[in-house]
């Protein structure tokens, strides 16, 4: 993180080429110039806890769970909020001392004053902060006997989320996000007191907040649910694997969630073991920081389309092995061969196609990387947070391997007596007349049947290897699923085409 956007809760700048030695708990420590207590406690490995703070958003400094203990040299300690404190040089900090414990129960007490804890119904519940903190720092019954103030349940925030006041605590994350990280300026709140309540502002639409999905994150309780995922799963259930959003150039990196094998379900349908549960950011100060947009959300959507699962030759059911040698006889017998490579390919799989079959064809191939996505009707095109023009995940690469298809096709392909199409995004009627087609998709489409063959392969989360993204930064990505026995890897097919090609064409 630079040293422009590094800041003491983006309330101050924080200077990182000065230090200043202070105590915590003791043991000595160095801070940034400028720094917050609880900033350079984390830093120094020392968790203390809060609700409003979050690193990348302004300092409202109003749950007052952070709170901790200065000692003087001479007189009485004093107490103060660690995350709007700047370190001091010298400065003796305790976070664990008798009387910080004492004000953090009762901090508890007070949030928790009318608050449902229905954690056994909750959807947040198992990665809900003030559960933690209410077993790590409470642990206590409420001691107020008084009714609580009831408020409402279930209000519709947006098409995309739903909020109950009842778990809200008024940290207002949510309001700041939209104010400082998305500027919609789409949630506000509104009255005061027990009675203060989040909602959308009078003249803005949370609906197109293109990165409205992230207040579910940041919220530390319960308050805020996403309305596609309400009820599906507990979070015990499912299990997050690592990889990159291909929604575009961007690759933020990403969680995606899916049901763990060992509690995998029996008695319903098998579709609830093998889908997508869920996807949230994966923190990378390098791409996305904490932050993705709603498209990465709804990878469901792009990856549990209907599968084309099954070899043919000529639009007729064959199986994989004879596919494969149709394909290899075709390429072997090719005096031209044109080759539109993938952009949601991986690193390892362009590497591959280029070392086998561009290698086994040598001066009879040529290659053109192509867009295999391109921007839908009403999807935010670009913005200046994350969002990229170029809807494909690893143009880059492509790109370093090959020249881009030129918007003259017809040209391109003149002259090719076979061509080898590597993914979706190329319509079918651009094939020059006579040539002979190779497809290998994923995807069922009405165009897979007229190739001459084709050869089902795996989906990005069938397989593990790395994206390069628009600004050059490689980030991996990890198997989620078993592809289906009739499906191959591109990188594993090439392998296979590769010895006839050559052979035959040499």
């Amino acid at each position: 993180m630079s040293q422009a956007t590094r800041k003491r809760g983006n309330n101050e700048p924080v200077d990182t080429s000065s230090t200043i030695d202070f105590f915590i708990n003791g043991t000595p420590c160095t801070a940034y110039k400028g720094e917050s207590v609880i900033q350079a406690a984390r830093r120094a490995g020392v968790d203390i806890p809060h609700f409003c703070w979050h690193h990348d958003l302004s300092v409202p400094g109003n749950c007052r769970i952070c709170m901790v203990e200065v000692e003087q040299e001479s007189g009485d300690p004093w107490f103060d909020i660690g995350c709007n404190m700047p370190v001091t040089a010298g400065m003796r900090v305790l976070t664990e001392s008798e009387k910080v414990k004492k004000l953090r129960r009762e901090t508890m007490q007070f949030i928790t004053l009318n608050h449902p804890v229905d954690c056994g119904i909750c959807n947040k519940s198992g990665e809900c902060l003030l559960q933690d903190y209410h077993y790590e720092h409470n642990g206590m019954a409420s001691l107020s006997r008084d009714a609580k103030t009831h408020a409402t349940k279930f209000y519709p925030l947006s098409d995309r989320i739903m909020l109950d006041n009842e778990r809200c605590i008024m940290c207002t994350r949510c309001v700041r996000f939209t104010h400082e990280v998305s500027e919609s300026h789409a949630l506000a709140a509104v009255y005061r007191g027990d009675h203060a309540l989040i909602r959308p502002a009078e003249d803005a639409n949370f609906n197109t907040d293109a990165y409205s999905d992230n207040v579910i994150d940041i919220c530390p309780v319960g308050a805020l649910l996403s309305r596609e995922n309400l009820d599906h799963a507990r979070v015990w259930y499912t299990k997050p694997t690592a990889s990159v959003c291909p929604g575009c150039s961007r690759g933020c990196t990403v969680n995606v969630w899916s049901r763990r094998p060992e509690w995998a379900l029996k008695a319903l349908d098998p579709y609830l073991n093998s889908r997508i549960e869920r996807v949230t950011p994966l923190e990378n100060p390098a791409v996305n920081g904490p932050w993705i947009c709603n498209k990465g959300r709804d990878l469901a959507k792009i990856f549990e389309r209907p599968r084309a699962d099954a070899a043919m030759i000529g639009g007729q059911p064959a199986s994989l092995a004879e596919a494969t040698a149709k394909a290899a006889a075709l390429l072997a017998g090719a005096h031209r061969v044109v080759a539109l490579v993938s952009s949601w390919a991986s690193n390892e799989e362009l590497t591959a196609f280029r070392d086998t079959i561009g290698a086994a064809l040598g001066g009879r191939l040529t290659g053109y990387a192509k867009a295999d996505h391109v921007p839908q009707p009403g999807e935010v095109v670009e913005d200046g947070l994350l969002i990229k023009a170029d809807k494909n995940p690893n143009m880059t690469a492509a790109l370093a391997l090959y020249p881009a298809l030129p918007a003259d096709v017809a040209g391109a392909l003149a002259g090719a007596d076979v061509v080898l199409v590597w993914g979706e995004g190329f319509d079918a009627a651009q094939l020059p007349s006579g040539a002979r087609v190779i497809r290998l998709d994923s995807y069922a489409h009405a165009d897979l049947a007229r190739a001459d063959v084709f050869l089902p392969i795996s989906i990005m989360t069938e397989r593990s290897g790395h994206y390069t993204n628009c600004e050059g930064t490689v980030s991996p990505f990890t198997a989620v699923f078993q592809p289906q026995p009739t499906v191959a890897h591109a990188a594993t097919l090439f392998a296979q085409l590769a010895p006839t090609a050559a052979g035959v064409g040499a």
